[in-house]
């Protein structure tokens, strides 16, 4: 890696969050993380705007890889797509961490380098499922950056289920995309610049 862009890569990260406008960088957002969970409601979303040191298409390569998923995602199990038909696939997963040992098929849709989408409706564990990940330019001087839109929404059918995701949720999802920042590291080496967390929303 270049010294000089080392060097200044804290200055790109601040040229690229004044671009960025204010109401994405919600503070209120992250104290959301010490609220009391409402235990009635078996619904619950997540999303995280995050600037990484890789460039989109390499990020889109990892989480579209879904073939790879129990190589290298936590809690994954199994993983296979099948019936792919152009930028549209089934995806065949199976999660696994005590008590919870389920598997579930989505439908994916992928728009490269931009969007990777999965949905599942028919799964035993959830009434809906959706994993949504984003792609954009990151930092103007550093083309091996982009911003990863991650969003998960899903709604448990078990109460008990439910119940057991409001314990466990932050620290699984929270798991699950470090792991895919982690992979970009392990194909293409150290990131060219640090994350940095531009919005994390709950509910």
């Amino acid at each position: 890696m270049n010294k000089k862009l080392v060097a200044n890569s804290s200055n790109f990260v601040n040229s690229y969050l004044k671009t960025v406008r204010h109401e994405e960088i919600n503070i209120s957002n992250l104290r959301q993380f010490f609220t009391l969970p409402d235990f009635t409601n078996k619904k619950k979303s997540y999303r995280r705007k995050e600037l990484v040191g890789y460039s989109m298409q390499q990020m889109y390569a990892v989480v579209s890889d879904v073939e790879n998923y129990k190589s290298f995602v936590p809690y994954c199990k199994k993983s296979k797509l099948f019936q792919k038909n152009g930028n549209t696939a089934k995806g065949e997963i199976q999660v696994g961490f005590p008590p919870l040992h389920e598997s579930y098929t989505s439908n994916l849709t992928f728009n490269e380098p931009y969007l990777v989408k999965s949905e599942c409706f028919d799964g035993r564990l959830f009434n809906y499922l959706l994993n949504h990940w984003g792609f954009s330019a990151g930092v103007k001087d550093v083309p091996d950056s982009c911003v990863v839109d991650f969003r998960v929404e899903f709604e448990f059918k078990s109460a008990l289920h439910s119940n057991l995701s409001h314990i466990f949720f932050d620290l699984i999802v929270q798991q699950m995309e470090s792991a895919f920042v982690a992979e970009a590291k392990r194909r293409y080496g150290k990131p060219k610049i640090e994350s940095y967390v531009l919005a994390i929303e709950k509910s």
